[in-house]
Formats: C-alpha cells, structure tokens, sequence
C-alpha cells in the first residue's frame, strides 16, 4: 500500500472575508443605542417613571452587546495576520455573536422579572410621558434597524460576487451558510428593542385609554418569550459553527462524490475518513483519506476534481493505492 499526502491552502483567500462596512455600521449603532439609553434613563429620574428607567438599563445590555459585535469586528481586523491563527480570524465574530445571543437570553430573564414583579406590585405610570420617550425609542431603533441592513445586503451582495463564474449545479445549499452571524446579533438586538418598543406603546396606549394596567406587564412577558426565541435561534446558528457541525450540510457530500470520481477509467475509488469544517462565513476546509484501484490517482488530481467547489481553499488529501481493496 503506498500512501502520498499533499495540502494547499491559501490563506489570504480566507482573511479577504472582512466586511467593513458591517463594522462602522454596527460602531454607529452602539453609540446611536447608547445615547438613547441615556435619554431614557434621565428621562425615567425626571418623571420618576419605573417603566421608562427599567427600559432605560434594558436598553443598557442591547449598547453592550452591541458594543461586543463591534468589538468582534476590530479584533478580527486585528490579528487578521497573525499566524497563530491557523485559519484566520473569522471565528472571532461567531464567538461575538454566541455572548451576544447570551446577552438577549439575560435580557429576557431580566423582562421576565420585571414583568412578573409589576404583576405582583402594579405601580403609577405616568402614560404620556412614557408613550414619548417609548415612541422616540421605536424611532431611533428602526433607523438602527437600517443602518445594519444596508450593511446586511452590502455582505450579501459581496458573498456573492465571491463565486462569480461558479455554476456548479449544487452551489446554492439555501442553508444560509453566507451570513454574517456577528452583524445578524446586532440586528437582532436592534430588532428585539424594536419590538419591545412597540409592544410598551400598545400596553401603555391601552393602560391611558381604557385603564388597562395589567396590560404593560403581559406585554413585558410576550416581548421576553419573543426575544428569548430569537436567541436560541442565534445561539444554535453561532454554535453550530464554533462546534464544526458541518458535516451534516450538502457540501461533505459534493466532495465525496466528486473525490470518489476522480479515478481514471473503471478504477474504483472510496473516501474511508473525511473531515469538512468552515473558516469562513462562505468557505470550507476538509481532509480526507481515499483508497483507490487507480495506481495513476494523485493528491493534485483529486483537488483539480474538487477545484469546482470554490468554497473548498484548503483541502488536506490522502491517497491509499490498493489495487484489490475496493473489488467485490
């Protein structure tokens, strides 16, 4: 049995993976939060409103976590050269938007709590002024809301223009492995404020008009379960990559068929170990060990045959030559 092993990987094809316009977007989205918390909390001590203050440091955690994404940003930026990171520096922004999707979990518990006292212990609540600033809240987030989705389809856009000339019939998996999953938490965060402002605004319009008092705190717990279902969702998105559970997804399943095939004529060939994992938001890596009939088959030809998956940059190949193995 004769074994050869052969590796290519090239490297800046993966750190070309930086979405700058994400990162001054998600910057100007945490100042932009951060000084409507301000608002909001200065608003709650002037009219001594406990609805608007605990809106206020709800709002707090969101200019955190958002904060963290833009952080995440600057710290794959960063070392994006540095060559301690085998695969770049990518996972740097996943790792942003799991604390991040931690960070709406707490937001929840902390609605839940609130919620919950205020059902127990209904306090005043000085409707029109909180309406104001709920309003003024809802404002601010829908034009956070765009800022980030400008940047959402200026990447979606640039995934795409990545694989320019890729026709491959099954490029296109539809499991939305292109999304920035760090700028995704942002808006989540965005859009979770955004909904919590909208669902305060009907309790509190319900509370003035028709005394409904009990109406703010249900709307607290509907918001809570809402945003606790966006993070699990972003959680399992984010974990998925950080655990390397690929190798579910259509892609192993292309490169095996397409390493299999890569024997000459009528010799048969069969991948016996094969590992795909992601170091990018739209590219893989794999290793694999294939034990073929083809006494001709070397490393360099199977990577030509697997040349027609662009998202494949690095691909570790082992040949095992055993002319008897695969006959039945």
């Amino acid at each position: 049995m004769h074994t050869d092993s052969l590796a290519a990987w090239t490297h800046d094809h993966v750190f070309d993976q930086t979405n700058p316009l994400a990162e001054r977007s998600t910057r100007l989205v945490m100042w932009i939060t951060a000084a409507m918390m301000v608002v909001e909390i200065a608003a709650g001590w002037w009219y001594n409103s406990m609805a608007l203050l605990a809106d206020g440091w709800h709002m707090s955690s969101h200019a955190v976590a958002i904060g963290l994404s833009a952080f995440a940003y600057s710290a794959a930026r960063r070392y994006a050269q540095d060559p301690r990171f085998a695969f770049g520096t990518w996972k740097i922004e996943i790792l942003g938007g799991f604390a991040s999707a931690i960070f709406l979990l707490g937001v929840a518990a902390l609605m839940i709590f609130g919620s919950t006292e205020r059902i127990l212990a209904p306090q005043p609540i000085q409707y029109k002024e909180a309406i104001a600033i709920a309003v003024l809240g809802l404002l601010v987030n829908i034009v956070c809301a765009l800022i980030l989705g400008q940047a959402h389809h200026h990447d979606h856009g640039h995934g795409h223009d990545a694989h320019h000339g890729h026709h491959h019939d099954h490029h296109d998996h539809g499991h939305g492995e292109h999304q920035d999953l760090n700028l995704k938490s942002a808006y989540i965060h965005v859009i979770a404020d955004a909904a919590t402002s909208v669902l305060a605004i009907a309790a509190l319009a319900g509370g003035w008009l028709f005394g409904w008092s009990w109406l703010d705190p249900v709307m607290g717990l509907v918001g809570a379960v809402l945003v606790a279902v966006w993070a699990k969702g972003l959680i399992v998105d984010t974990g998925r990559v950080l655990l390397d559970r690929e190798m579910d997804h259509p892609v192993v399943e292309e490169i095996r068929e397409v390493a299999e095939a890569s024997g000459a004529g009528t010799a048969a060939s069969r991948v016996t170990d094969l590992h795909v994992w992601r170091v990018g938001k739209n590219v893989y890596s794999c290793a694999l060990s294939l034990v073929t009939q083809d006494p001709a088959l070397t490393p360099a030809r199977v990577r030509a045959a697997l040349a027609v998956h662009e998202e494949i940059v690095h691909a570790t190949i082992e040949i095992h030559h055993h002319p008897e193995a695969l006959r039945s």
